[in-house]
């Protein structure tokens, strides 16, 4: 029998990296632009996630931004959206920029769910927050990232080959 070569495409993790920056980025002045439209305080993303780590001291009803919560906030915010973003790549890099952005911007509405309403139990203050907002920013966050991705992704495949028969 022949033995027959076979290649698999492999993920770009600095084309990762890159699409969890800017899709965090452009979430966080996203969500930032329209919470102080509707809560008065553009500082609310920068909050929730130093909450994560400083406890809900940090939280709202401030009307300005701490600098222990800024400072805890965004690195937070950005260690996640890379994270989620190398999810993202891992999940979808084999089907192009429209896959990317399309399963990106799912991707991202499953992680709105799983944040505010599964670990709501471990983190309350993310319940208060539900709404068409957050989860349209998460969406975008997601189809930001995967197209990013796709757009910065240098195709790169291995060999494989099969398992000899015994």
């Amino acid at each position: 029998m022949q033995n027959q070569t076979q290649l698999r495409q492999i993920v770009d993790w600095r084309a990762a990296i890159i699409a969890g920056l800017i899709g965090g980025f452009v979430f966080l002045l996203m969500n930032m632009w329209l919470t102080s439209k509707h809560l008065g305080n553009a500082w609310v993303p920068l909050q929730l996630p130093a909450a994560m780590v400083l406890g809900p001291k940090v939280l709202p009803p401030a009307t300005g931004m701490e600098t222990q919560a800024m400072s805890f906030g965004l690195p937070v915010h950005l260690l996640l959206s890379i994270a989620f973003a190398c999810i993202v790549a891992f999940c979808l890099h084999r089907w192009g920029i429209v896959v990317g952005v399309i399963g990106g911007a799912l991707f991202g509405l499953a992680l709105y769910a799983i944040n505010y309403y599964g670990l709501s139990d471990w983190f309350p203050w993310f319940a208060s927050m539900r709404s068409w907002i957050m989860a349209a920013s998460h969406a975008v966050f997601g189809a930001v990232a995967g197209g990013i991705y796709e757009a910065l992704e240098r195709e790169r495949f291995v060999r494989v080959t099969p398992a000899a028969r015994s």
